[in-house]
This record gives structure tokens, C-alpha cells and sequence, in this order.
């Protein structure tokens, strides 16, 4: 069943497509959406096979994400088939060493060791999806966390040596939600086993009402250090256009 759409949040996303279509002319079409397969990354997704079917997506499969979000990346395949999803993978022999030194689960022990499973699994194949592009488009909304309520709709990525967009900065997880609703977007199965925000499956769990959406990450860690090092805090909020 459609659900109707605010007339506030039909005005964000006529702004979301404005936004990619001055990106698209700004950065001649080099850039790609890092579709992490949560509500947010869905909604792009949505709107990229509606309006911007050319721009490419990628998913970071780091070997340990969980079976509904596996299930999801076939499902969104067949509900998108105009997409063009390339899947990036750890290099093995990085895997191998890190489990070898620090065991399968090493990552509960420290943040440092924690930080460095993201490295191996997130960080480096991240660095190679994003080789030669100039710009990379995610789903970061200002409310998710502690770590993110500074987020802009466009800012320079010093980390990564190009822009980032993020048109969903201002959304509320309800406008989320009523746009998947309303479109029927696919979505993760474990969003209705309350997982907001889902990542690996040995670092995610379930949060109780309340809690903060990201509740469920890393959960072990102080809330102000719970970031994989995918989105830098150093990020500059001004837009390149050249």
C-alpha cells in the first residue's frame, strides 16, 4: 500500500535530484553512490534507477555482513536490473593476516584492533572503488549519530581526495521510511528486527526504543569513537566545483 508524501518531504527530494543533476554536470557524470544497503543508501537507490540510471553504485562486501543484507544486494539486482552495482572485496591475503595475528574476532578486544578490521575489510576497498572518481555520493543524515550532526550536504573528502555529497544531510529517519514506503523500496529484513543501522553482523545488534539509532554499532565502544573510518570527520563543508 502507497503511503502519500509530505509536501515537505516531496520538496526534498525534487531537491535531491536537483543536487545530482548540477553534480552530474559539475563533476561530468564521474561520480559513484557507495550503497551500503541501509534505509538511507535504498532511498538513493530508488532515485538513481527513477531519474539517474547511468550513475554507478558500489557495495563493500566485507566477508561477514549478514545473510538479510547478502539477501537484499541479490533482491535490489533484480528490482533495479537498469543499475550498473560493482561488489568490492577485502584482498584475502589481508584477511588471512589479520585473523592469523589477532584471531576472527579480534576486533572485541580493542578500538585500535577493531579500527584495523575496518581497514582490512572497509577502508582499502573503499580506497580502490573510489579510484578515479570525483565525487562519491552516501546516505549520511545529520541525526543519525553524535558523530554525523555536523554532516553537509556537500564537502570536501580530504581523506579521499574528492567531493562528497550527501543529499539525504537534512532528512529524518521518518522521511526515510515514508519514501520506502510510499515507492516500495526493498529494504534490509532486519530493520523490522529493530536494526537501524546495519554493518558487519558480529558488530551489530538490535537497539531497544529510544536508544540512538546507531546504538547498535560497535556497541562495546564509547558513542563518540563509533565510526569504521569510512566517513572522516575531517571533511571540509564547502562544495568544489571544479
Amino acid at each position: 500500500m502507497n503511503h502519500e508524501l509530505s509536501e515537505n518531504l516531496t520538496q526534498k527530494i525534487s531537491q535531491v535530484v536537483e543536487l545530482l543533476t548540477q553534480s552530474l554536470n559539475t563533476y561530468e557524470q564521474n561520480l559513484v553512490l557507495a550503497n551500503s544497503l541501509g534505509a538511507e543508501d535504498m532511498v538513493l537507490a530508488d532515485l538513481l534507477a527513477r531519474y539517474f540510471p547511468n550513475i554507478p553504485q558500489f557495495v563493500l562486501d566485507t566477508g561477514r555482513l549478514p545473510e538479510e543484507t547478502l539477501s537484499l544486494l541479490a533482491k535490489m539486482s533484480e528490482h533495479y536490473p537498469q543499475a550498473n552495482i560493482e561488489v568490492y572485496y577485502p584482498q584475502a591475503s589481508a584477511v588471512e593476516a589479520y585473523v592469523r595475528d589477532h584471531g576472527i574476532n579480534g576486533f572485541y578486544q580493542a578500538q585500535s584492533l577493531r579500527k584495523a578490521c575496518c581497514s582490512v575489510r572497509k577502508l582499502e576497498p573503499l580506497k580502490r572503488a573510489l579510484t578515479g572518481r570525483r565525487a562519491w555520493i552516501t546516505g549520511l543524515r545529520r541525526e543519525q549519530s553524535v558523530t554525523r550532526d555536523a554532516v553537509a550536504v556537500s564537502e570536501w573528502d580530504a581523506a579521499n581526495g574528492l567531493q562528497k555529497l550527501n543529499p539525504l544531510a537534512d532528512w529524518t529517519l521518518k522521511e526515510v521510511w515514508a519514501y520506502i514506503h510510499h515507492f516500495e523500496v526493498p529494504y534490509n529484513a532486519l530493520h523490522d528486527q529493530h536494526y537501524p543501522s546495519i554493518g558487519c553482523a558480529p558488530c551489530t545488534r538490535a537497539i531497544s526504543v529510544g536508544e540512538d539509532v546507531r546504538a547498535g554499532r560497535w556497541w562495546w565502544e564509547n558513542p563518540e569513537a563509533r565510526e569504521c573510518g569510512l566517513h572522516s570527520s575531517s571533511a571540509i563543508p564547502v562544495r568544489q566545483t571544479s
